[in-house]
């Protein structure tokens, strides 16, 4: 973020320089504010379930009545199991036929039959002799034939045995018996358990049709042991096959065997599981408002299930999501509105004490309300027939603009307002309703307290935000389509409450801001404004002239700032004390001499405005010991501006040796800054004007009106009026407003007789330079009751000024 460079003297909390070394660089405060801002206000609005006791088992005693929020749909977690469970063993056992497996077989015992009863010689005419490879012996040749041929190794023993059987062996017969009473019927590996699943039924697919059936009995099956045992007697009674030979071949047919029926138990359990998965959770509904347990019962499993889906409430997978997405819009839409109002609107240029203050708002304003809906839960639950929402409205939402407007100003109070509103909103579960409340309550806060210059003021503004909320809840209520019930007037009785206490809880807050920040706010200036305070009293005593005059020009800086629209409190206020300073000195100044000898008499020029100018640094240290804020330290600093002493730069010349450097200027001026806003320039020319009109001896209105544009002429022409705000236009509304209240200072009197005895006393005339003898009016060697020349009118002229 970029923010406008601002003078140094506002970048601490107090009105001195900065001890912070790191506020220098305000962009990294400020994004430093920002990311801080964000991250805890994600974690203040994300969480959405309540603080509700925990329960581990049955038979605890519940410590309060715990009513449901809102309408909940609950996970009946043991009967979803269940129902889960079953769909899982519905799921029958997949079985895989192989119809090539027990053709494969028979045809290899068939193969290796016919190798060796050719390898034996016999007389079959079909019969090939195989020539050996060079080298080997004819017998291993005959042997790898027939192993290839029953597809696996054969023993030394086992080998020999097979040798010897006949010639004349019938294996077209013998192997034609044993495919039909073994090899083509169905074969599964354990009989016991196949059976065990076909009687709940069983799934057959064919791994050549790929087509499934679902089967509860399955002809001609058979275990892989019972089937062996069956080729047994074929065996023994094919002719010429001896006992020997039989235990050889009953092994070579155990290893050809092999189940055409096998348990598919991979993709079963895909199945099944695939069914557990598609089930749907059981669910039972809690209505809003449904008390869930009451204080004293002894809590049973369904009510804890209930009361850990209300603590649970919110804490899913959504939330992490949920909070990046809240994180970076929280980023983006402070950091635009930002530089869009900092670009756009002149009033609006926080310092970092400004950026703290914000976020600190902001922060705590977040809080409350997030603990304002947590009581709000507990007390639905204890008071059932009003609503939990209806105690919402209790939240003074409004707290937040009003301590800002009155802490800062109404654009800053605007913005703060959108950013707060939206927030609101999302806090209160996407609720638009919510955000429109909350957006109108703390507008009418802010425009409330724009010039607070009573404490009755906040109260004031605490019944209208109070009946504005009272009107947005009838308005949104009907505009939500619902019927005018009772809990519409709950809405409106706490929605008054509401308003009030947002002005209660302001008026509390404000001092505490005050004094952790170093604000000078309009609260603070009517503390300020108590004349009975030490530093004016003192003032009062010590220098009773100057008193006098502050308290005039208290009147027309009031009066001014009306008609301009500036602070008329902080103008007056800090004209009460723009001239503390001359307490250290006070009879320097003509208007506290009292009759006596002017004490610049015997000075030098450069020592009379060395005097003069001090009273503005003693001023400043006067205003920072006694904690009168920076406003007022400001308007101390810059009341004279650079303005020049005119009278001892005059007297100053007159006596220098023409041998002599020529006199400097700058020693006879103020060391200003020349005033940066309207209040301080209003002083200026209210102290210009309150001291000339002394000099007036016959104060009519057209020679109040003719010193008044001169003074305001004069102080324009010299450039002091260059770095604040005022307008030609301003300019002429201070003019008319200096008029009126010095019309009704020095107005006419009837002379009225009096009494022989008493004897007027002529008021004798002083000799004496006045305080701000530097003017040009206030010297005596003007003619004060002389009109304004003809150049002093077209200078007017200039300046819009009839």
């Amino acid at each position: 973020m970029e923010l406008r460079e601002k003078r140094s003297d506002k970048k601490s909390f107090a009105a001195g320089e900065s001890t912070c070394p790191w506020y220098q660089d305000q962009r990294q405060v400020a994004l430093l504010l920002l990311l801080s801002v964000a991250l805890l206000l994600t974690l203040v609005i994300i969480p959405k379930g309540g603080f509700i006791p925990k329960y581990h088992v049955p038979g605890e005693i519940a410590a309060r009545d715990i009513k449901s929020p809102r309408d909940l749909l609950i996970e009946d977690k043991p009967l979803t199991q269940t129902k889960r469970e079953e769909a899982r063993q519905a799921v029958r056992p997949l079985y895989d036929f192989d119809s090539v497996a027990g053709r494969n077989g028979i045809a290899r015992f068939k193969r290796g039959l016919l190798e060796l009863t050719r390898a034996a010689g016999t007389s079959n005419p079909q019969q090939v002799k195989k020539i050996p490879a060079p080298g080997a012996p004819e017998g291993d040749v005959t042997r790898a034939a027939v192993e290839m041929a029953f597809g696996f190794s054969l023993a030394e023993e086992d080998y020999k045995v097979l040798r010897t059987l006949p010639a004349d062996l019938d294996v077209e017969a013998l192997t034609a018996q044993l495919q039909q009473e073994v090899f083509d019927r169905p074969l599964v590996a354990n009989m016991k358990v196949f059976n065990a699943d076909l009687a709940k039924g069983i799934v057959i697919r064919d791994l050549a049709s790929q087509q499934e059936k679902v089967h509860s009995d399955v002809p001609r099956v058979t275990g892989l042991a019972e089937a062996l045992a069956s080729s047994n007697p074929i065996l023994k009674k094919a002719p010429g096959i001896k006992r020997k030979h039989r235990k050889v071949l009953m092994t070579v047919l155990q290893q050809l065997l092999r189940p055409s029926l096998t348990y598919n138990q991979q993709e079963t359990e895909q199945r099944r599981q695939q069914a557990y998965d598609e089930v749907a959770p059981v669910l039972f509904q809690v209505k809003k408002g449904e008390m869930i347990v009451r204080e004293g019962e002894r809590v049973s499993a369904a009510q804890i299930s209930k009361l850990r889906a209300l603590r649970d409430l919110g804490r899913d997978s959504r939330v992490l999501p949920s909070a990046l997405g809240l994180i970076i819009c929280i980023l983006l839409f402070y950091a635009t509105a930002h530089r869009f109002v900092l670009t756009n609107i002149r009033k609006y240029n926080p310092d970092v004490r400004d950026l703290c203050f914000l976020a600190s708002t902001t922060l705590i304003f977040f809080v409350l309300v997030k603990i304002s809906l947590v009581i709000s839960t507990g007390l639905a639950s204890t008071v059932e027939h009003i609503d939990a929402s209806s105690y919402y409205y209790a939240i003074p939402f409004a707290m937040g603009a009003m301590l800002v407007r009155i802490v800062l100003n109404s654009e800053t109070a605007l913005i703060f307002t959108i950013c707060i509103s939206w927030l609101v909103g999302i806090l209160f579960g996407n609720s638009l309703f919510i955000a429109l409340y909350v957006l109108t309550s703390s507008l009418v806060g802010a425009h409330g307290v724009r010039h607070c210059k009573q404490r009755s003021n906040l109260y004031r503004a605490g019944v209208w935000v109070a009946l504005v909320n009272a009107g947005m809840l009838l308005g949104l209520h009907l505009l939500a389509g619902k019927p005018l019930d009772l809990q519409l007037l709950y809405k409106i009785g706490f929605g008054l409450f509401g308003g009030m206490l947002s002005a209660v809880m302001v008026n509390g807050i404000i001092p505490l801001i005050e004094s952790l920040f170093k604000y000078t706010t309009d609260i603070k200036l009517l503390e300020l404004a108590n004349m009975n305070l030490p530093i004016l009293r003192e003032l009062m005593v010590q220098a009773p002239g100057t008193y006098h005059h502050s308290m005039i020009v208290g009147s027309l800086v009031e009066a001014a700032a009306e008609e301009i629209g500036a602070n008329p409190l902080l103008a007056r206020v800090a004209a009460y004390y723009h001239d503390i300073g001359k307490i250290k000195k006070p009879l320097y100044f003509i208007e506290n001499a009292g009759g006596q000898r002017n004490r610049h008499d015997k000075l030098a020029p450069s020592m009379s405005a060395l005097i003069l100018t001090s009273h503005v640094k003693d001023g400043v240290e006067m205003a920072r010991e006694h904690k009168l804020g920076a406003p007022i330290v400001d308007i101390i600093q810059q009341h004279h501006g650079t303005a020049l002493i005119k009278f001892f730069y005059d007297r100053a010349k007159n006596q220098a040796d023409p041998g002599m450097p020529q006199i400097d200027e700058r020693d006879y001026r103020y060391h200003g800054p020349k005033p940066q806003t309207r209040e301080a320039a209003l002083i200026m020319l209210a102290d210009a004007v309150e001291a000339a009109s002394r000099t007036l001896s016959d104060p009519t209105s057209a020679r109040i009106q003719g010193m008044v544009k001169k003074l305001i002429n004069n102080v324009f022409i010299d450039g002091q009026l260059d770095e604040c705000d005022l307008t030609l236009k301003d300019m002429h509304l201070i003019a008319r407003s200096f008029n009126r209240v010095l019309g009704g200072i020095f107005h006419n009197r009837i002379d009225y007789p009096e009494p022989v005895h008493i004897v007027r006393e002529k008021k004798p005339e002083v000799d004496a330079v006045s305080e701000d003898s530097d003017r040009e009016s206030a010297t005596k060697t003007e003619d004060p009751e002389a009109a304004p020349t003809k150049d002093s009118n077209n200078d007017l002229k200039r300046l819009g000024i009839s």
